[in-house]
C-alpha cells in the first residue's frame, strides 16, 4: 500500500463551505478512481503548536504504487485540482509505502 499525505495551509479566502465541498470532493475521488482504498480529511487539533500554519491533513491510501501513479494524471484528479489548487496557500505532499 501507498499512503499519500497532504498537509495544507489554505488561503484566507477559503471559507467553511469551501472546505465542506472540498472534503466531499476528496471522498468522491475514492468512488471515481480505482485503486484508492481510503481517504481521510481532518483539521489539525494538536496542542503542540508545531503545525507551521498547516491546518488540514488529507491521507489517501492506494492499493499499490501502480494505483497511485495512475491516479496522478487521471482526468478526475485533474478536474479536482482545478477546484483545489486555488484554495492552497501552501502544501506539503509526502508519499510512503507500508
Amino acid at each position: 500500500m501507498v499512503r499519500h499525505l497532504l498537509l495544507v495551509k489554505f488561503t484566507l479566502a477559503t471559507g467553511e463551505q469551501d472546505l465542506i465541498q472540498l472534503e466531499q470532493a476528496f471522498y468522491q475521488l475514492k468512488a471515481d478512481i480505482a485503486g484508492i482504498e481510503s481517504v481521510e480529511f481532518g483539521l489539525n487539533t494538536s496542542p503542540e503548536g508545531l503545525d507551521k500554519g498547516f491546518t488540514h491533513a488529507i491521507l489517501m491510501t492506494f492499493i499499490d504504487t501502480k494505483a497511485r501513479d495512475a491516479y496522478l494524471p487521471h482526468a478526475k484528479h485533474e478536474a479536482f485540482k482545478a477546484m483545489f489548487v486555488p484554495m492552497i496557500e501552501d502544501i506539503l505532499v509526502f508519499d510512503y509505502e507500508v
